[in-house]
């Protein structure tokens, strides 16, 4: 699936309306944390390639048609720019300056690559299991624990388990 997007800051609203109503058939449900993820994803990406390039760009989204157990759901973002994207490291008052931050911090992957007289710049994110799926180890630690925190940008190590109870030290 693909969107054209005009280089005008009113496309990254049009861009996240879109991604939202594609997750309708791929069976992410807007309660997944995955789903808020991947919206957020595509602004920053979109709002990149707007704002930065000045040129069309094109928006693809590559979704589980439906799947409920573990698939793996793919961003790309290609325009016409050849310059390439650049992390940069935003002070306290910067208005901008931490979208790739972001994707770095919220994608489970992501890269570039030259593409023709542009480039592409895509990410991808993990889907767990369905809940009901995700199997638990002794400690009761679920597969996927964090991916909720991994979107709310928290990242927390399991606590130590003592038969079937956890411990935590204060």
């Amino acid at each position: 699936m693909q969107l054209e997007i005009r280089p005008d800051p009113a496309e990254v609203g049009r861009a996240r309306r879109w991604a939202r109503s594609r997750l309708v058939g791929s069976g992410i449900g807007d309660e997944e944390p995955l789903a808020e993820t991947l919206i957020l994803l595509v602004s920053e990406l979109v709002t990149n390639a707007v704002v930065h390039t000045g040129c069309p760009a094109v928006l693809r989204l590559s979704l589980p048609g439906g799947a409920v157990g573990p698939s793996t759901v793919r961003l790309e973002v290609a325009d016409s720019s050849d310059r390439a994207p650049v992390p940069r490291c935003a002070g306290d008052e910067a208005t901008g300056g931490r979208g790739l931050a972001l994707v770095d911090g919220l994608a489970d992957r992501w890269g570039w690559s030259v593409e023709g007289a542009g480039k592409r710049i895509w990410c991808e994110l993990d889907r767990c299991a369905a809940p009901a799926e995700v199997s638990v180890d002794r400690g009761g630690a679920a597969e996927c624990a964090g991916m909720a925190d991994r979107a709310a940008g928290v990242r927390k190590e399991p606590r130590p388990a003592y038969g079937g109870l956890a411990y935590e030290a204060v």
